[in-house]
């Protein structure tokens, strides 16, 4: 298959990435990628996808996705991964509502209970209608993030 992409390499780039892979003192992804760069030099050896693939365990999807983050955002565009624009998935409680659960934790216990648990807190937050719902494992992480022991 014809590459769509072709990567060469200045000289400054390849004793870069030369550099790199000899020290082994990056990320096991970046060397492998770099690698996969020296390889893909058209200036250089020019392995084609299958080979660079082959002889890296990496499937070629990768060196050809390699090889167009090169030509598109350089070096290290390719060598970086790229950073996700909004996380995966929306935080739950945000600072108005987390305030609302130290308040929550901080208040007196329930009639007959010692203290607050994660689930009675998590339950009380429901009730309250601060969210819909919540789990006592979100609960603990806000608590620990805000190192609150619960009261």
């Amino acid at each position: 298959m014809k590459k769509r992409y072709i990567v060469r390499l200045t000289t400054e780039e390849r004793a870069q990435l030369e550099e790199m892979v000899s020290k082994g003192k990056r990320a096991a992804y970046k060397i492998k990628h770099a690698n996969i760069l020296l390889k893909a030099d058209a200036d250089g050896p020019n392995w084609t996808d299958e080979a660079i693939a082959e002889a890296f365990s990496v499937h070629v999807n990768t060196v050809r996705n390699l090889r167009q983050r090169f030509v598109e955002r350089g070096m290290d565009g390719a060598l970086t991964r790229k950073q996700q624009s909004e996380p995966s998935r929306k935080r739950l409680l945000d600072g108005e509502k987390e305030a609302h659960l130290i308040a929550i934790a901080c208040s007196t216990v329930p009639e007959g209970r010692t203290g607050w648990t994660l689930q009675l807190l998590a339950d009380e937050m429901v009730r309250l209608g601060i969210v819909e719902t919540i789990s006592y494992e979100t609960v603990r992480r806000t608590l620990k993030k805000m190192n609150c022991n619960r009261i």
